[in-house]
């Protein structure tokens, strides 16, 4: 049986006291929380106070990204040693706003899922379409793309550690929200890719979450979908108390 696994993405938000003082009311909310797991990722400028804030608490730390290379002279960047240093459990890779923002490719993705895995750090990596890719009816061609560039090279014993997040662009931020069975209908397909190049166990194991305008009042249908796992929570992971009503969905 998959654990659900809901994270709160906090994006470029917040400053250091308000990133600390969410944290803080996260982790106390959480202490009635059973059998799902949570993370938080801040801005990697307040991982170390909100990882300070979450200490000892039920919730884990995650950051939004990182670089490939284990050192050198790569100024602005931080490496996978450098997250674990400071308690990070999780790292975000390949969200669409990296992809379609600032350009990442799959394949700089991939070099980035196996630093993260080398690390021991638990990538939860992004997946999903435009929406005139959808209209055009292109979108598990789409995922296809994506799950193979990005995934790339990983042994069956590294994929099963990875979570994957289905994360269709135009329900980012927008409101929109893709009905439950468009959601799982991604969801499957990518079990189904996972499978074809494992095994049924693996694909079995693995934790697909999905993202994208995820409220409170829509969690509960989405998360009850068969291949559905759990959450990567934008902007209502900003509020403890939406971010908790979104947990209380994955019971």
């Amino acid at each position: 049986m998959r654990r659900p696994f809901i994270a709160g993405n906090w994006k470029m938000n917040l400053n250091r006291a308000s990133a600390v003082a969410l944290a803080e009311g996260v982790a106390k909310a959480a202490e009635s929380v059973q059998g799902v797991d949570l993370a938080v990722c801040p801005p990697s400028c307040y991982l170390d106070a909100v990882g300070r804030a979450i200490s000892g608490s039920k919730v884990l730390l995650g950051a939004q990204n990182m670089y490939h290379e284990p050192a050198g002279a790569f100024t602005g960047e931080l490496s996978a040693a450098m997250l674990r240093d400071l308690g990070c459990t999780y790292v975000i890779l390949g969200h669409s706003e990296r992809r379609h923002i600032l350009g990442e490719t799959d394949a700089a993705i991939n070099k980035k899922v196996h630093a993260a895995l080398s690390a021991e750090l638990i990538p939860i990596v992004c997946v999903g379409e435009l929406l005139s890719e959808r209209e055009a009816g292109q979108t598990l061609a789409v995922i296809r793309r994506q799950f193979e560039g990005s995934l790339a090279g990983l042994s069956a014993e590294q994929m099963a550690t990875v979570v994957l997040a289905y994360e269709p662009v135009w329900a980012i931020g927008t409101g929109k929200v893709a009905t439950p069975q468009q959601a799982e209908e991604v969801h499957l397909a990518l079990r189904k890719l996972i499978e074809q190049r494992y095994n049924g166990s693996i694909a079995g194991s693995v934790r697909l979450q999905y993202g994208g305008s995820v409220k409170p009042d829509n969690a509960a249908e989405l998360l009850h979908q068969p291949d559905i796992d759990g959450a990567l929570v934008g902007g209502a992971s900003l509020r403890a108390d939406q971010f908790l009503g979104i947990v209380a969905g994955a019971v």
